[in-house]
């Protein structure tokens, strides 16, 4: 087996662990690779050894590989930040948004010809400049999201905040995301957690996980 086999097997088994111990089944967990940096060769490695769904950060990059390994038929989820201008290029190939964030960007991301799954964005720390909508404004957005062409509602996103344990952050995320089941209850998916975190994702209900370098190895250098 290659490295990056020997690092996905890990992490599927870790994956399985923690489903375990929340009385969850494995397969009701969806395992999106980040591949932010790394070239489309290793995408395509992901792909022979069985990955289906593939994240980016960055359009540029995404959009990229996502033309040059059409022929793989992935499911790309564009799970960075995403400028408004950039939101019908980000259309043309992603499967998914995780990153809608406000009424601008949902507008944005209107559309009368085809639909595409999003996760409403939340900011789970105390720093209004980072990515995500402040759960007093969750509500308005959603709305928003259930009432716009071309979108369908999967769910909330969120990363737990830097330097304190993820883990009530992750349940913070729940309690918003039984919330908005209530006027949206096909809304129920969670993505949330990473590399170090997604044990504390699984067991807060997760169904999306975000995992980079624990599946890929270190990130070559951006340039």
């Amino acid at each position: 087996m290659s490295a990056l086999a020997d690092r996905l097997a890990s992490v599927q088994g870790s994956i399985a662990d923690a489903a375990r111990d929340a009385g969850r089944h494995p397969n009701e967990i969806t395992t999106i690779v980040v591949t932010k940096f790394q070239p489309a060769s290793l995408v395509a490695e992901l792909a022979a050894l069985g990955v289906q769904d593939i994240g980016e950060n960055r359009h540029q990059e995404a959009q990229a590989k996502a033309a040059e390994l059409a022929s793989l038929g992935l499911r790309w989820h564009f799970v960075g930040q995403l400028q408004t201008k950039k939101a019908r290029q980000v259309r043309a190939y992603a499967n998914a948004i995780h990153s809608v964030d406000r009424p601008a960007l949902v507008e944005a991301l209107r559309s009368d010809e085809s639909t595409i799954d999003c996760f409403v964005q939340v900011n789970l720390t105390e720093d209004p400049a980072r990515g995500g909508v402040e759960p007093d404004g969750l509500d308005d957005l959603v709305e928003l999201v259930l009432g716009t062409p071309g979108l369908r509602l999967r769910g909330l996103m969120g990363v737990a905040p830097l330097g304190e344990p993820a883990r009530p952050a992750f349940g913070r995320m729940r309690l918003l995301s039984e919330r908005v089941r209530r006027t949206a209850p096909d809304a129920a998916s969670l993505s949330m957690g990473m590399s170090h975190d997604f044990r504390e994702a699984i067991l807060e209900g997760a169904t999306h996980l975000r995992i980079g370098t624990a599946i890929t190895g270190n990130r070559p250098d951006a340039g």
